[in-house]
């Protein structure tokens, strides 16, 4: 899934090319991806881009008039840029946003359709989108830490938790708390003052410097090779490869949709954590979903359906 650092230079590269253009029309071809009705799709067309920011893992289109194109990309959703006109592809491509410049277009690999447009009329619409999820780059210690000892969880599932931070997910958390050399299975509320500055140390730089890493390699382009699994990542799908710290076996943990990869010389004071024996601990602590993590079960996305059937309302989420 992509993660803020990858959300950020997906802006970054959009801005240079749509920034102040006209969207001239919007070509769905899945009709699972848009989530709204009202306004009508049509309603954006005609309208000029005029600013481009992040909510957690969606990106945001302002348009003018006071309307926002919200995509989150979930797991397998991706951008590309093509010349004006470009068709979508016919197995892949969910959507496609025509600007006068070019050609912005959205697809999806997989059968699992989770990508997800909606239009929003509003400020107040918008910010039914915000989860609450603090900005690690922008926040202070005290700050930090009064997140992540707001509820008692599993560090990796603290992390991970739009309503507490804002961008992170499965990638960077692993690597965050391998620079941070804490145990994915940690407590935060067990978490002592130093443990818990090295972490927001580790937190900051992980994610700063993974953006650089990101704005570098695709110089002047745009991003189109968009991954959770990079080289050069220390423990993040690197199942039984070595630490580049240590040397040790990376080791995994995989429940239901979700992998948590760790080195047991650096995190765990040398013990493998066995999935048997944690299947208590991450029942309870690990949503079983992708869209339950992104989602809910406190964040559903307004006007969806829960799973007692009710209505959400359009309250902002965890408000």
């Amino acid at each position: 899934m992509p993660e803020l650092p990858d959300v950020v230079v997906y802006i970054e590269a959009l801005a240079e090319r749509v920034l102040g253009q006209r969207l001239e029309t919007i070509r769905v071809r899945s009709p699972f991806v848009l989530r709204t009705v009202r306004p009508p799709l049509e309603a954006a067309e005609g309208r000029a881009l005029v600013a481009l920011h992040r909510i957690g893992k969606r990106i945001v289109l302002a348009l003018e008039g006071g309307l926002f194109l919200v995509i989150h990309l979930m797991i397998a959703g991706r951008l590309h840029w093509k010349p004006k006109g470009a068709k979508l592809p016919r197995r892949l491509g969910l959507a496609a946003f025509d600007f006068t410049t070019g050609t912005l277009l959205l697809t999806e690999a997989g059968s699992k359709k989770r990508a997800s447009l909606h239009l929003a009329a509003g400020e107040g619409a918008l910010a039914a989108f915000e989860r609450g999820g603090i900005e690690s780059l922008d926040c202070d210690l005290a700050a930090f830490r009064t997140a992540l000892r707001s509820e008692s969880h599993t560090l990796k599932r603290t992390l991970t938790d739009p309503r507490l931070f804002s961008g992170i997910g499965n990638a960077y958390s692993d690597e965050i708390l391998h620079r941070a050399r804490l145990s994915p299975m940690q407590n935060t509320r067990r978490l002592s003052d130093e443990e818990t500055a090295r972490l927001f140390e580790a937190t900051r730089a992980v994610l700063g410097e993974w953006t650089d890493r990101l704005r570098y390699s695709r110089g002047g382009g745009f991003p189109e090779k968009v991954t959770a699994f990079r080289d050069g990542m220390a423990v993040h799908g690197r199942f039984g490869l070595p630490c580049p710290v240590c040397g040790t076996a990376v080791q995994r943990i995989v429940y239901a949709d979700n992998e948590c990869n760790y080195c047991p010389r650096c995190q765990t004071e040398g013990r493998v954590l066995a999935d048997r024996a944690l299947s208590r601990l991450l029942k309870d602590d690990w949503p079983r979903t992708i869209e339950e993590l992104e989602e809910g079960p406190r964040g559903v996305t307004p006007g969806t359906s829960t799973r007692s059937g009710r209505r959400t309302s359009s309250r902002r989420p965890g408000a």
